[in-house]
């Protein structure tokens, strides 16, 4: 999990961009590319506004809001922003913001209520527990299916994440010599990938660098395989020490689907295996 961060200008900086935008283009959309669902249908009929406006800072909270059924999604954050500490929110993403029935967000996300008070949105603004654990996520699509009134469409995607999650399980395990799992340290926001190997930890890290004495003490637990964070990585874990490092990618693509997340760190630990 990246610990992302954005700087905010002052509100009154970007409450003055929201407004310069209304006033340039009241007619836009929040950047999905969809007409408004307040605009009236052809033959002077109103659209009815049967789905939630959902903004979400990064990715991550996209996907899981897709997954529990959200179909009009806007991020914030570029995808291809790992860290995000130069990003500053446009106008446009202002705009997005006072049209949104929600606003998700991570707790160690400070700049989402910032965002949602510079552009006035009455949305309602929703933790999202960032975690890519199986049992976290499914515990999270429900939540927002909940919240949403999409519980249907919540169901049927854990269906179906049960099912690829259980054959990636299966086809790693398969994949370590004799079917015995290696004993692998993590990073703090990668465990996930650990259980989704059939592993378990010997010692964790992070999110902060490694200490002298966490090195030593890792270290003598002789473990086969580092599960480092893509996100924030700071480099080999444990040198000298033996072990494999695997780099473990927590946030979904533009797509904001979650699943290519665990295919990839399936894929990524099959090969650890066959070296």
């Amino acid at each position: 999990m990246a610990l992302t961060r954005v700087r905010i200008p002052s509100l009154v900086a970007l409450s003055a961009a929201l407004l310069l935008t209304a006033a340039c283009g009241s007619g836009s959309g929040s950047g999905s590319g969809k007409a408004s669902d307040d605009a009236p249908a052809k033959g002077g009929s109103e659209v009815k506004k049967d789905r939630p406006v959902v903004v979400v800072t990064t990715t991550w909270e996209g996907a899981f809001a897709k997954a529990a059924g959200a179909e009009d999604v806007k991020v914030i954050v570029p995808q291809s922003v790992h860290h995000a500490p130069d990003y500053d929110p446009k106008p446009s993403d202002l705009a997005a913001v006072a049209k949104a029935d929600f606003v998700l967000y991570a707790p160690f996300e400070p700049y989402a209520a910032k965002i949602k008070e510079a552009a006035g949105s009455k949305a309602k603004l929703v933790e999202v527990n960032l975690d890519n654990d199986p049992d976290k996520v499914k515990a999270e699509v429900d939540k927002l299916g909940a919240l949403f009134g999409t519980a249907d469409a919540a169901a049927q995607w854990k269906t179906g994440f049960d099912t690829e999650y259980a054959k990636l399980n299966k086809d790693v395990q398969a994949a370590w010599p004799g079917g015995k799992s290696p004993s692998v340290v993590t990073q703090v926001f990668t465990a996930w990938a650990a259980k989704l190997a059939g592993a378990t930890p010997v010692g964790t890290y992070g999110p902060e660098a490694v200490t002298p004495a966490q090195l030593a003490e890792l270290s003598a637990k002789k473990p086969s395989l580092v599960l480092d964070n893509a996100h924030m990585s700071t480099g080999t874990v444990l040198p000298d020490s033996g072990a494999r490092q695997v780099e473990i990618v927590n946030y979904p693509g533009e797509d904001l689907d979650l699943l290519p997340v665990y295919r990839s760190a399936a894929a990524e630990l099959r090969k650890a295996a066959a070296s």
